[in-house]
């Protein structure tokens, strides 16, 4: 059965993945395969199907609530790909010392627990707090005492300006403190050795994808000469989410301390599907010059998040993607056939 190819420009599923050790996770409608390079210069295929009410009921339908299962991705399905990729990079390693490890597994799982905590912390409520305290330095948070219990004159005076912009002034400086702080993590964790690699990975993702929806043929030779950016990245949803927790919490304004905490707890999924909705629409309407302008910071931010992969990243992501296609009747089972002859096993790069 040949290959059913779509129209360039025309995007009938929107296909996603990310970067994991050493290889690709890419998710269809159906199934999620994970195509990883082992010690050996095997490709290694793990494939999940994937839950039929989540993905393809009525929630994966309707919008805002569908943004959830983009969070699903990221923190359960992105997370079992990851430690399914750790599983089989430590593996040769632990066959040597004659040891089992999995992270699979408690050791897996709290790692995760402890990432996200950490993630919580870092990018949500630690900008809140810098910014409180600098909101309280200006004089520009809401005085939330009954000037009846206390002496009037020990309170400090706002300005009418103060009073009627100050809360959103603060929320402005929140979210280019977490702004910051994402493009400096990002930044910094690149130049990691072996974060450079996951990022080429990212990058190997995102130009198989690319080629797929102009048409193209999947041969690593074609998919290397798209684009490395791709609309529908998650670096672009974060800087979406960004954008529009400034629109979110500039409406409830700046409450008491504490309920300012839980607000951003409990919005996170109310943000992640606004955020959702606007990355699925601009990906849809990317020939609309305006789109195309709107973006140009979502797809300059990729930059930090990929590098340029080479040929052997991009079998694998072909691998991982040709898996998903097989699995929706979209190509033939020799078609999506792993490579014949393993290559050669990841080596650092120069100066690693």
């Amino acid at each position: 059965m040949a290959a059913k190819q779509q129209t360039a420009g025309e995007i009938k599923f929107s296909y996603g993945g990310q970067a994991v050790i050493e290889g690709v996770m890419m998710r269809g409608a159906h199934m999620a395969a994970v195509a990883v390079r082992s010690d050996k210069g095997e490709i290694v295929v793990h494939e999940q199907p994937l839950n039929k009410t989540l993905y393809r009921g009525r929630i994966a339908s309707t919008p805002f609530l569908r943004g959830l299962i983009g969070l699903w991705d990221a923190l359960g399905l992105g997370t079992r790909a990851l430690m399914w990729s750790a599983d089989v990079a430590i593996s040769a390693e632990a066959e040597k010392e004659g040891k089992e490890i999995s992270f699979n597994g408690p050791l897996g799982w709290g790692t995760v627990a402890v990432s996200l905590a950490f993630g919580i912390g870092l990018f949500f409520l630690l900008p809140t707090t810098l910014s409180t305290g600098i909101g309280a330095l200006l004089n520009l948070n809401p005085i939330y005492v009954d000037p009846a219990a206390v002496d009037a004159a020990s309170l400090p005076l706002q300005t009418p300006f103060q009073v009627t912009f100050g809360p959103m002034i603060v929320n402005l400086i929140e979210n280019l403190i977490q702004l910051a702080l994402i493009v400096g993590y990002m930044w910094l964790i690149g130049h990691l050795p072996d974060v450079k690699r996951l990022y080429g990975y990212h990058g190997a993702e995102h130009k198989t994808i690319n080629a797929y929806e102009a048409g193209a043929e999947l041969t690593p030779e074609v998919v290397a000469q798209y684009p490395i950016e791709h609309p529908r990245c998650g670096t672009a949803f974060l800087l979406t989410v960004v954008f529009i927790s400034f629109i979110v919490f500039s409406l409830l304004g700046r409450p008491p301390f504490l309920l300012l905490i839980l607000s951003r707890l409990i919005l996170i999924p109310v943000i992640a599907g606004i955020a959702y909705e606007v990355i699925r629409w601009t990906a849809k309407n990317m020939h609309r010059p305006l789109v195309r302008l709107i973006v140009v910071p979502n797809l300059a931010l990729q930059h930090l998040t990929t590098r340029p992969p080479d040929l052997q990243m991009i079998e694998v992501a072909i691998v991982a993607f040709k898996r998903v296609l097989f699995s929706e009747g979209l190509i033939s089972e020799e078609e999506a056939r792993l490579p014949l002859a393993p290559s050669p096993a990841p080596q650092p790069a120069p100066g690693d």
